[in-house]
This record gives C-alpha cells, sequence and structure tokens, in this order.
C-alpha cells in the first residue's frame, strides 16, 4: 500500500525550509556562535569516539533531523531488523546479519527456529577447522601440512575478509603452523595466476565461498585451481595413494547456502560450512564467510571480532536516537545528501592497517543504498546514497586532497584513526619513535580535517598582502571524525557495526531496501547472453550496434582455429 512520499511529510518540508536558511553559512561561523561544538556534537560507544562537530549544522537541524528519524519511524524499523522481521522486502526475508555475533547464550528465535543454536554450531565446526590448520594437521593429498590458503570470492566473499586480514594482522596468534591466506577475486584469473606461480600445490588449500555457489568469477577461478591441482599432483609423476578423490578432500573447502551444490562440485560433506539465505553478501564476513578472518588472527579475536561489533547492536538498540551513533552519522549524511546537495562522501582512514576499508565501504553503502526505487515500487524523487571512495588519507594527501580543497565539488569526508598505537613495543627508543610517527599522522589528520573545515582562516595572509586566488581555500567542507581507542579486534567490529546499521537508518529514512541487488544480478544476466555470442559467435543481430562492433573487433583479433 503506498503512502506519502518523505520528501513530502513534514519534517522533510521543515528541514528544506531551514536549509534554506542556513544557506551558505561557514562551519567557522558557526564555530565562533558556539565555541563548545565538540561537547555538544561529540558522542562515544563501544570504544569508539564520533566527532561530528564539523558537519554543517547547529542544534536545530539536528533536533529536526531527529524528528525526521522519528517521522520516518527509525526505532520501529531498528528493532524489525534486530528481532528477524522480513526487512528485505523485495526477497522477503530477514536480514539477521546481527544474529551472526549473538553470543553463545542468547536466544533469538525467528519463524519458529532459534538461529543461536545453528550459528554457533557453524562456528564451532569453523573452529575445529583452524585449530587443525594452525596444529598442521591439515594435510594436502601428499601428506604435508597446508601453509597457504587462497579464498577464492568476489564481492562480499572477498572485501570484507581481506580488508579484516589486513587490519587485524599484528593479531596472529603463536601457533605450530603459521598460515599464510591470498585473496583471488577477478575473473580474468590474474591475481589466481600470480599465486599459482609462487605456490607449492601440495601445501595449498583453496575456500570457495560463494552463497549462490552460482557466482561466475569464482567458479571459473575454482576450476583453474583445480586443474592447476590435477596437473600437478596428478600428473607425471605423480605420488602413489593420491587420486581425484583425495586432491579434492585435502585441497577445498567451501562456503555456501547451497550445500548440494557444493556437493555436485566435489566438495566433501563435511568440509563445507553453512551460510544462510537471511545474510546477505556483504554483511557475511561475521560468519563462515570469516573463514579466512579466523586462519590469520585465530578463533578467539575472530570472537573478540563479533563482540565488538555486538557491542554496536546493542547500543543501535538501546541507545536513544539523540545518542545513538549509527543514526547520527546516518543522519549527518542525510543533511549533506539531501538538502546540502552533496553527493560526493570520501572514507579516509589514518592508519595503514585499514588499507581496504574504503573498498569495504563503497560496496557496503553503494550496492546496498544505491537505489532508486521505494519499497512500494514508485520512483524516488530525492537523493539516495551519494558517490563514495577513498584511500589511506596520509597517501591521498598527495593524489585528491587537492580537488578537496580547491575543487569545484563539495565533498563530506570521514576521517577515521585510533587514538593510541605502539605503546605495547617493548624496546623504549623505538617505542618512542613509532608513537612520534603515529603522533604525527594524527596531526594530519585533525590538522586536514581543520583547513577543510575552516579554509582561508586556517592560516594568516602573506606579508605583502592577501594571497593571491591560486592559494586560497573556500574551506566549509563537512567532515566527521571517528577514533577508535585503539585497532583491536573489538573496535574493528563495531566500527564496521556501526557503518551497516547507519546504511539501514538511511536506507529507512529513503524508504528503500538495501538488502537486495537487482542492478548486480542484471548484469550478470547480461553478461551470460554475451558471453555465449562471444563463445559460439552466433546471436550477434541481437545487440546494439556499439556491442556488435566491440564483439566483432575481438572475433578479428582472435588467432582462427584455421589459420
Amino acid at each position: 500500500m503506498s503512502h506519502t512520499p518523505i520528501d513530502q511529510q513534514r519534517a522533510w518540508c521543515a528541514l528544506a525550509e531551514h536549509a534554506a536558511g542556513m544557506g551558505r553559512r561557514h562551519l567557522r561561523d558557526l564555530f565562533d556562535e558556539q565555541p563548545s561544538r565538540y561537547e555538544t556534537f561529540g558522542r562515544s560507544a563501544a570504544g569508539l569516539t564520533l566527532d561530528l562537530s564539523k558537519q554543517r549544522w547547529t542544534d536545530q537541524t539536528l533536533e529536526l533531523l531527529l524528528d525526521l528519524a522519528r517521522e520516518a519511524d527509525v526505532p520501529e524499523a531498528i528493532r524489525g531488523l534486530l528481532a528477524g522481521e522480513r526487512v528485505n522486502r523485495s526477497e522477503d526475508r530477514p536480514a539477521l546479519h546481527t544474529a551472526l555475533r549473538l553470543p553463545a547464550d542468547a536466544r533469538l528465535e525467528v519463524e519458529g527456529q532459534d538461529l543461536v543454536a545453528s550459528v554457533h554450531a557453524t562456528l564451532d565446526r569453523m573452529e575445529a577447522m583452524v585449530e587443525r590448520f594452525h596444529n598442521g594437521q591439515w594435510r594436502g593429498a601428499t601428506g604435508k601440512p597446508i601453509r597457504d590458503v587462497v579464498n577464492l570470492g568476489v564481492g562480499g566473499s572477498d572485501l570484507g575478509p581481506l580488508m579484516v586480514t589486513h587490519a587485524l594482522a599484528d593479531y596472529r596468534p603463536d601457533v605450530e603452523q603459521h598460515i599464510d591466506v591470498h585473496f583471488a577475486s577477478t575473473m580474468d584469473g590474474s591475481q589466481l595466476a600470480d599465486y599459482l606461480a609462487r605456490l607449492n600445490p601440495e601445501t595449498t588449500l583453496f575456500v570457495l565461498s560463494s552463497k549462490s555457489f552460482t557466482t561466475i568469477d569464482t567458479l571459473s577461478n575454482a576450476r583453474t585451481a583445480r586443474d592447476w591441482l590435477k596437473a600437478r599432483l596428478l600428473g607425471g609423476a605423480r605420488q602413489e595413494g593420491v587420486d581425484e578423490a583425495l586432491l579434492m578432500r585435502q585441497h577445498f573447502i567451501g562456503v555456501s547456502a547451497s550445500p548440494e551444490k557444493m556437493s555436485e562440485w566435489g566438495i566433501a560433506d563435511d568440509h563445507q560450512l553453512e551460510f544462510w539465505e537471511w545474510v546477505g553478501g556483504r554483511y557475511s564476513l561475521w560468519g563462515a564467510i570469516g573463514l579466512p578472518i579466523a586462519l590469520v588472527v585465530g578463533m578467539e579475536h575472530f570472537r573478540g571480532l563479533l563482540a565488538g561489533a555486538h557491542e554496536m547492536d546493542r547500543h543501535f538498540r538501546e541507545a536513544e536516537l539523540a545518542d545513538n551513533l549509527p543514526v547520527l552519522l546516518a543522519l549527518a549524511g542525510i543533511w549533506n545528501v539531501n538538502f546540502l546537495d552533496i553527493r560526493a562522501h570520501s572514507i579516509l582512514p589514518y592508519d595503514g592497517r585499514l588499507e581496504y576499508f574504503a573498498a569495504y565501504l563503497e560496496q557496503l553503502e553503494m550496492e546496498s543504498n544505491g537505489k532508486s526505487v521505494t519499497h512500494d515500487g514508485e520512483s524516488v524523487s530525492y537523493s539516495t546514497c551519494p558517490v563514495l571512495w577513498g584511500q589511506l588519507g596520509p597517501n591521498a594527501q598527495h593524489a585528491f586532497y587537492q580537488l578537496l580543497h580547491q575543487g569545484t565539488q563539495a565533498v563530506e569526508c570521514d576521517f577515521i584513526a585510533p587514538k593510541v598505537r605502539y605503546d605495547d613495543v617493548p624496546d623504549p627508543a623505538t617505542r618512542d619513535h613509532l608513537m612520534g610517527q603515529h603522533r604525527l599522522t594524527l596531526a594530519n589528520c585533525f590538522a586536514q580535517s581543520r583547513a577543510l573545515m575552516l579554509g582561508d582562516a586556517a592560516v594568516a595572509d602573506d606579508e605583502d598582502g592577501p594571497r593571491p586566488g591560486h592559494r586560497r581555500y573556500r574551506g566549509n567542507q563537512p567532515s566527521s571524525t571517528l577514533l577508535l581507542d585503539r585497532l583491536t579486534p573489538r573496535t574493528l567490529g563495531a566500527l564496521v557495526a556501526l557503518y551497516e546499521h547507519k546504511v539501514f537508518v538511511q536506507a529507512t529514512i529513503w524508504d528503500i531496501n538495501p538488502f537486495d541487488q537487482w542492478g548486480v544480478e542484471l548484469g550478470k544476466t547480461m553478461a551470460g547472453e554475451t558471453q555465449r555470442i562471444l563463445q559460439h559467435e552466433a546471436g550477434l543481430e541481437g545487440m546494439d550496434d556499439s556491442t556488435r562492433g566491440l564483439i566483432e573487433a575481438v572475433w578479428a583479433a582472435e588467432p582462427r582455429a584455421d589459420a
């Protein structure tokens, strides 16, 4: 049943009127008028500190945004999400990634089934696998212990585990057998080919991660990996007793919601990990898709990651809207996109361990909220997800910060950094030097957000008079700063959950579904059709002129069998 669009409701209209009155008021004036903005717009929870004082808003703005959240029924939406209601309306199922991080003594019954028991059964199974690897007991077909694991996945089956394993590399446990984890996602095989040229097939195992177990990128890489193992271990001077069944058993693990397809492909039943239909791919690192994470950091730290995310879940459920970190971060984005017309958002971590965090958020936010149709199937008349991109802040300062400071387009920025680093280095001289480097990094982080805010006011004019135009900075670029107490499994879990919930709140206000991705599915369908044409050299007449010309150019360049 249709209802009044959100942009025609009272709270939205009040915000639009307020935004017109705010005009292009400058952040430096807002700080002059309200010197205690950090106290007013700062919040902390779950080991995170969120500073929203550099957003271009006032107390009145925030009150109006909170009215908008109430009018969009955000509190009820939060309750429904965490209770397992069918919030993924287009696919008629829950979105229960939060269930993956519930503690073992919790209970969540959804449609007559207690999910917590099955979730922890999978975690226990995963833990048993991880212990076998770390104890040197998982052996390849020739009897040698596995040393390298290659994760074959794409999208959420790749970006989340890749991001976390890199971020938490300092937390590798002291185990008998160290496992190196690698990631191959590209369907062209270039990443995988590089690994296969360097790895030993006798000591290499592949994890096939695909919710549907039909993802062409992943299965293409998996077939290449299988052929490589067969050629190396079954061909030529093959070792006695090694056959294809043993090879498949000892060198492949599957993670999917489709056990029958894993079995058809040849993965042993007891080397399969469960993935549920009620978990979206980009929300899946908390469960069996996180196996590569557990192999790097151990199950104790993996459970710490889950605990940090659960702490943010609790905060999201229990905190009042005005003190709720995901809600406030979401409202800042709504204000920028819909009322200040800022359509670009940059993610800027100031810690090298968070190198892949921006790429992870690109998928999380743009695949979730890159939608233009409401739950009722009506086209939206307002902007939804901004274009999101980012890079490590210290490197980005020498790349695209020029556009942030002096370009023609306004950009909202998120600065992310740990408060403390290197304080646990044993050698005092080394510790002092490294802590000094961290303070230098923080100085750049804080200075950049300040420069984006103040512009010219941050520095004095030249002695010879006002600086020329090419050296002027307009400032007034809004930003949020997120400080982690320190980067640990718990705080990283809380940070990721914070952004997951931010995405959900924005989707609730925009009246869109953040849990489907039909645009992605369309591309897959068309790619399959085009692949058949390229392969069989038939059916070209149904293509548009551009695609027809490109296909013919490829055919002309390919060597012919009769040449």
